[in-house]
């Protein structure tokens, strides 16, 4: 039997602009995939972006890498995708992005891939554009941009948040690779901590920036001090100072179990706009 050519490409520097343009459509859902295509991944690191086309068209992307994360893919597209990644496991660490992309991604992936150590099926997406003073929201003034000199007070909470969500260590050994990427995101300025007593007890990132969104993550709050309602402050500064220096929208996706940060989220001005899921493999 003759096997049909699956039409997905590697995305060219050229294409850049109508990937943006597809983005845009979901901005808060694609906007991970965003920030990478204006950082130029398409040349730094080319086949990573996935694409498929109708009629000359860009019509769907998947970023492929240590994530596989769709945009506005459907059920055909999804298939192509899927298809074209299959041999591709041992490269993968997570599938991401809108609950109905993944959920179909993995329903192919599954058989060949699985099982998952875990699938979180309804992650909220939520979205805020208000400032959260204007609402009336405390902020905390501790909280500020960390410093490069930081970068090993900012190691030890990055990595309890990380083995706390994801279930394992970020690192082995050393660490220096781990410590080289948080690095990174504190020379730009998106890492934002709030320290005491030489300790950092709170902190977030902002992982992606891209055509006027910026998407949270890493949020983390030392364990002594949960509980307290001291989250709500930290966390409102944060979106505060990302809204006046990066972006006006800012995003990001909780775990549904995770019933006190989604308050905290709320009480700062997020809404609900969208799910996410997460296959972890």
């Amino acid at each position: 039997m003759l096997r049909t050519r699956n039409p997905v490409h590697a995305l060219t520097a050229s294409e850049r602009d109508a990937a943006l343009e597809l983005c845009a459509r979901n901005l808060p859902a694609n906007v991970f995939v965003a920030a990478r295509l204006l950082e130029g991944v398409l040349t730094t690191q080319p086949g990573t972006v996935l694409g498929h086309k109708v009629d000359g068209r860009l019509e769907a992307l998947c970023w492929s890498s240590a994530n596989l994360v769709p945009v506005e893919a459907d059920e055909t597209e999804l298939a192509f995708f899927a298809d074209r990644v299959r041999r591709w496991r041992r490269h993968c660490a997570s599938i991401l992005g809108p609950a109905d992309q993944v959920a179909e991604l993995w329903r192919h992936l599954a058989p060949s891939w699985g099982p998952a150590r875990a699938v979180r099926s309804n992650q909220p997406l939520m979205s805020a554009m208000e400032l959260p003073s204007s609402l009336g929201v405390e902020l905390d003034p501790r909280v500020r941009p960390a410093t490069v000199g930081e970068v090993d007070l900012v190691m030890p909470a990055a990595a309890h948040m990380f083995e706390g969500e994801i279930g394992y260590p970020p690192y082995t050994g050393s660490g220096a690779a781990y410590r080289t990427a948080l690095l990174a995101l504190i020379e730009r300025g998106h890492t934002f901590v709030a320290v005491e007593e030489g300790a950092v007890v709170f902190k977030a990132d902002v992982g992606s920036v891209a055509l006027g969104c910026a998407q949270i993550q890493g949020v983390w709050l030392a364990p002594h001090l949960r509980g307290q309602g001291l989250a709500a402050p930290l966390m409102a500064s944060v979106v505060e100072q990302v809204m006046a220096t990066r972006a006006r929208w800012v995003t990001l996706y909780v775990n549904d179990f995770n019933a006190s940060a989604r308050a905290t989220y709320r009480h700062v001005g997020f809404e609900d706009v969208g799910t996410f899921s997460t296959v972890l493999l």
